[in-house]
C-alpha cells in the first residue's frame, strides 16, 4: 500500500508540474522563502516572536495540493537556522479518499528546541505525525497562540491558502532533504 501511494503521488506530481520542468534553484527557493516570511511576519506578530525563539524553521513558500479521488501534494523550501539557509527540503504526501480540487498554501514548521531540530536534521526523510507531532496554529488565530501550543517542541503554521480544496494538516507529509 505504501509503495502504491508513492507511485500515485509521483504520477500526480509529474502531471501537476509538467509545465515546470526544472526544479527550483537555490536562488528561487531563497527568494520565495524570504517573501513567505515577509507575509507571515506582517500578518502575525505572535508568529514572528515565536520565530525569534525557534531553534530552526522549515519554510515551504508554495505547496501545491490536488486531488480527484486520489490526491497528492508537493512543495520545496528551506531550513533556516540562525536566520540563514542550512539546507533545502521538499514536502510530499499522497492520499486516497473523497477529495476534489486543488490549492496552493504556504507552510512554516518551527522547531522550538535544539532536540527537535536535531532529530529532524538527522532523519532520512521526516514524516509529520510519525517522526514528530506538529502543533498546528491556525493562521487567523495566530495573535492568540495558546500557551499550550507555544510550548510544543514543533509548531506549524499554514497560511496563504488559495484554491478550491481546504486542508490544514501536516499529517502524512514527508520532508526530505534535497540537493540544490
Amino acid at each position: 500500500m505504501k509503495i502504491q501511494a508513492r507511485l500515485i503521488l509521483l504520477t500526480l506530481c509529474s502531471l501537476m508540474f509538467a509545465t515546470h520542468a526544472a526544479a527550483a534553484s537555490k536562488a528561487e527557493i531563497d527568494a520565495n522563502v524570504a517573501d513567505a516570511l515577509t507575509k507571515f511576519y506582517a500578518e502575525s506578530a505572535a508568529g514572528k516572536r515565536l520565530a525569534g525563539q525557534a531553534a530552526g524553521m522549515l519554510v515551504f513558500p508554495r505547496v501545491i495540493k490536488a486531488g480527484i479521488g486520489v490526491g497528492g501534494e508537493y512543495g520545496e523550501g528551506a531550513l533556516l537556522v540562525g536566520g540563514s539557509t542550512a539546507a533545502y527540503y521538499n514536502t510530499a504526501s499522497a492520499s486516497i479518499g473523497f477529495q476534489l480540487g486543488a490549492q496552493v498554501k504556504s507552510q512554516i514548521i518551527m522547531f522550538m528546541t535544539e532536540e527537535a531540530l536535531n532529530k529532524f536534521r538527522n532523519s532520512d526523510g521526516w514524516e509529520a505525525g510519525v517522526d514528530g507531532s506538529v502543533a498546528i496554529v491556525e493562521f487567523g488565530a495566530a495573535e492568540e497562540i495558546s500557551s499550550n501550543s507555544a510550548q510544543q517542541p514543533i509548531i506549524g503554521f499554514i497560511f496563504s491558502n488559495k484554491g478550491l480544496m481546504y486542508n490544514l494538516t501536516f499529517e502524512g507529509s514527508k520532508m526530505t532533504k534535497i540537493d540544490r
